[in-house]
């Protein structure tokens, strides 16, 4: 499947509107240590924590000067951010893929239904 950038800003547009992520935060809450274990996985899968990101942490926290591990930490902080919202995406899309989505709110298949 493919989208134009048209249809992506289209969509972003559409879950910016008020009360729109309503039900998908709901669903998270009620789901949130299953999400947070596969998406655990999926990051430690990935290499994404390993050992040059256990240097990166040492070394930031290492720096005499305050400023500058204060720098190095929040920088660390935003880019495990960032990193996790992009994978958490990617895991969120295949769950609607395994649920079978089909984007008019009907799922009209399920995980034993589809051949891949």
């Amino acid at each position: 499947m493919s989208f134009t950038d048209a249809d992506l800003d289209a969509a972003i547009n559409a879950l910016s509107q008020p009360g729109r992520l309503s039900l998908a935060q709901e669903l998270v809450s009620r789901t949130a240590p299953n999400l947070e274990r596969v998406l655990g996985g999926a990051l430690q899968e990935g290499g994404w924590f390993d050992t040059a990101h256990q240097a990166a942490v040492t070394d930031a926290l290492g720096m005499q000067d305050p400023e500058q591990r204060l720098t190095a930490v929040r920088t660390l902080f935003a880019e495990e951010t960032r990193l996790s919202m992009l994978v958490g995406v990617a895991v969120g899309f295949e769950l609607a893929r395994e649920l079978g989505y089909t984007g008019d709110g009907s799922g009209s298949q399920t995980a034993t239904d589809r051949k891949e």
